[in-house]
């Protein structure tokens, strides 16, 4: 029996298990480590190596042969970290090793393990449990780690399981990223060593003035709601220091103005000291600190500021063997975000810097744009700029010990390739995932005078004698989310609701990345306009283009989290362009979602109400004419079901005819293999009869 669309995108959670990922490559060039699943249907991440002496791939680690038990047990802080990076496989999903990348450690089933990469030799130490994000220290001597919100440290033989710092109360953690740093910061960790494996930087966490929420399962009443730390926009954040802690047990507070920079952006420490990122709550300032380890003073290194806000760049900052602070400016003139390096730009007005891949010597890895649909590698070395990756699509990778690792996602292509350069030749990592039942065809446009990226995905074989076909807009369109990328695996959804009688429509208006600052500036005080905008632009572009396949008496639209707002504020305010809507997990009231996105965008709710006011879809409950289905997953702790639940009862309050379809135990994500096979069948269905 063939494997319909749906149940096989279930089962591969998108197509991303048999994917190689999260590389670390030893210096001296010898193996690099990697994960990945054994099948693209199999859920079960494995930690493998490449020897790239002869190219041999080695299992290292397989958790169907170490765990103790036949389900994961997971200590509530890994359950949230998987949810705040989204993560929708098991096993081991994260590791990290020592310096050399001879030993690696994990946890899997609550308990530390730690393998030998070079023998493929895996075992347990006996420690505390559960075990959450342990890390070697350089030297491979050591392993910290979390444990019931407690930093401990182990010696790697086993001996010696101890807590290096106790939380004071049952409101503070040591070791641990908060809620904000981890959602939208990327900063899912709180403890870095120090290079000779003596001490550690270390992140406590007092959540004593975030306020609590309290999410119930309504379809379990016997069991108690989680209570959660959840800091809405204008309420308190928790309360982050930092502190140099030796193995000994000696503890150095870090100093810096933490009144005027609450937020902890990130932190490292290399051969040239501690380094941290901090940011003001209003995100226009932020100073890069060096940290004296001896007595926690902090002196500034650089400062950005920018009217409206900072953004966060991956994998900054970092800085040369010669001790080069490497950084971004936005660069006004040319609305171009820019490399630097030692405070002076090395890259060229129009490339758009996504994101450092790594630092080796003097050279930078590092992705950038110049088409926002892709995204290439690109390496500088003083006096040379240099794009690695070729072709359509977007690309990835890492760098170390003269050995580059290419990641490639195609437009012309199935799946993801891994390419591995090292000085004596190329190597292959097999990807194992599955290829789709399903090909895309995409046209990418540009429409209306700010030349919005915009895709248009049609029924496969579809002809003019064929008739004109309801439309179906598809967005994400908020920061930090493109829809519209030359990737073919990117439309295999849109393909499949394509052949289930629609032309799916994918714009990226403004606020969406790759575009320059002002492009992702444009949506500062106001989401509801540009982008709403911008979707009735491509929208009509695509008619335009497609006279003979776009039906615009019959327009749906559909999203989630972001894209559910957008697609519910799309019926609201536009009945006359859209028709019908399904909005999964919007955020209906931003007052109820977290301060450092809400806030960016919108200013602080005590200061700015009228942002709040004017793009609250509780606002716009009674001017609710066209068919409306609300989905949220009643576990949701990001974008909580209160949104959904406040908007229904605005809207029957007004008399609003409306549904609502409730997802019991489902949080942000879908990953349940049935639940996000019929969620998909039953949007279309909903569609279908409501656009004919």
């Amino acid at each position: 029996m063939t494997t319909s669309y749906p149940r096989q995108s279930a089962r591969t959670r998108r197509f991303t298990l048999g994917v190689p990922r999260d590389f670390r490559i030893a210096p001296d060039g010898s193996r690099l480590a990697f994960l990945r699943t054994k099948s693209g249907t199999d859920p079960v991440t494995c930690l493998w190596t490449l020897e790239l002496g002869g190219g041999e791939e080695r299992l290292v680690a397989d958790p169907a042969a170490l765990a103790s038990s036949g389900q994961e047990d997971l200590p509530p802080e890994e359950r949230a970290r998987r949810e705040r990076v989204r993560e929708q496989a098991g096993g081991i999903v994260g590791y990290a090793t020592d310096r050399e990348v001879r030993r690696a450690a994990f946890a899997l089933d609550g308990r530390l393990m730690v393998a030998d990469l070079r023998e493929a030799a895996v075992r347990t130490l006996e420690t505390a449990t559960p075990v959450f994000d342990p890390r070697p220290d350089p030297t491979g001597r050591r392993v910290a780690y979390v444990s019931g919100r407690t930093l401990r440290v182990v010696e790697m033989d086993g001996t010696g399981d101890r807590a290096l710092v106790r939380p004071e109360s049952e409101q503070v953690s040591y070791g641990l990223a908060e809620f904000i740093a981890a959602e939208e910061m990327g900063r899912t960790r709180g403890h870095w060593w120090a290079p000779d494996g003596e001490s550690l930087l270390v992140a406590r966490v007092d959540e004593t003035p975030v306020t609590r929420w309290h999410i119930a399962d309504p379809a379990n009443p016997q069991r108690p709601a989680t209570e959660i730390a959840y800091p809405a926009a204008g309420t308190p954040n928790a309360y982050v220091s930092l502190y140099v802690i030796g193995v000994d047990g000696g503890r150095t507070p870090v100093v810096w103005d933490r009144a005027e920079f609450p937020y902890l952006v990130t932190a490292g420490w290399d051969r040239h000291g501690p380094l941290i990122v901090v940011q003001s709550r209003d995100q226009r300032v932020m100073r890069v600190l060096q940290v004296s380890p001896a007595d926690g003073a902090t002196s500034v290194l650089h400062v950005s500021h920018d009217p409206v806000w900072l953004e966060i760049v991956r994998g900054l900052p970092a800085r040369t063997s010669g001790g080069a602070l490497v950084w971004t400016v936005e660069d006004a003139d040319t609305d171009t975000r820019r490399l630097t390096v030692d405070g002076v730009p090395v890259t060229p007005p129009g490339l758009q810097v996504r994101s450092v891949l790594g630092v080796d010597g003097d050279a930078v890895l590092f992705t950038a744009s110049e088409e926002p649909t892709e995204v290439h590698v690109w390496s500088y070395a003083p006096g040379e700029l240099t794009r690695l990756s070729e072709g359509q699509g977007v690309f990835g990778g890492a760098r170390a010990g003269k050995v580059t690792v290419l990641t490639a996602s195609r437009l012309d292509r199935d799946g993801v390739e891994v390419r591995v350069i090292t000085p004596g030749g190329e190597h292959q990592i097999a990807s194992r995932a599955e290829t789709p039942v399903i090909t895309p065809s995409v046209r990418l446009l540009h429409a209306g005078e700010r030349r919005i990226r915009t895709a248009v995905v049609l029924p496969t074989g579809w002809k003019a004698a064929d008739g004109r076909l309801p439309v179906l807009m598809d967005p994400y369109g908020g920061p930090h989310a493109q829809r519209v990328l030359a990737v073919r695996r990117a439309y295999n959804e849109a393909q499949w609701l394509a052949d289930q009688g629609f032309a799916v429509v994918i714009a990226d208006g403004r606020g969406t990345p790759g575009r320059g600052p002002a492009w992702e500036r444009a949506v500062h005080g106001d989401f509801a306009g540009p982008v709403l905008e911008d979707q009735i632009t491509a929208l009509q572009e695509a008619a335009r283009n497609f006279p003979d396949a776009l039906d615009l008496s019959r327009v749906g639209i559909r999203g989630w989290s972001f894209g559910g707002w957008l697609a519910a504020l799309a019926v609201l305010r536009r009945p006359d362009v859209f028709h019908a809507a399904v909005a999964g997990a919007p955020v209906t009231d931003w007052r109820l979602y977290d301060t450092h996105y809400t806030e960016r965008y919108l200013g602080h709710p005590d200061e700015e109400p009228d942002n709040y006011r004017r793009n609250s879809l509780i606002e716009d409950a009674a001017k609710l004419e066209r068919p409306l289905l609300l989905i949220h997953g009643l576990a949701d702790d990001n974008v909580v079901a209160a949104h959904t639940l406040r908007l229904s009862s605005a809207l029957l309050a007004a008399g609003r005819p409306h549904s609502v379809l409730p997802l019991s135990g489902v949080t942000h994500m879908t990953p349940q293999e049935v639940v996000a096979e019929n969620l998909l069948k039953l949007q279309v269905e909903f569609l279908k009869t409501h656009l004919g």
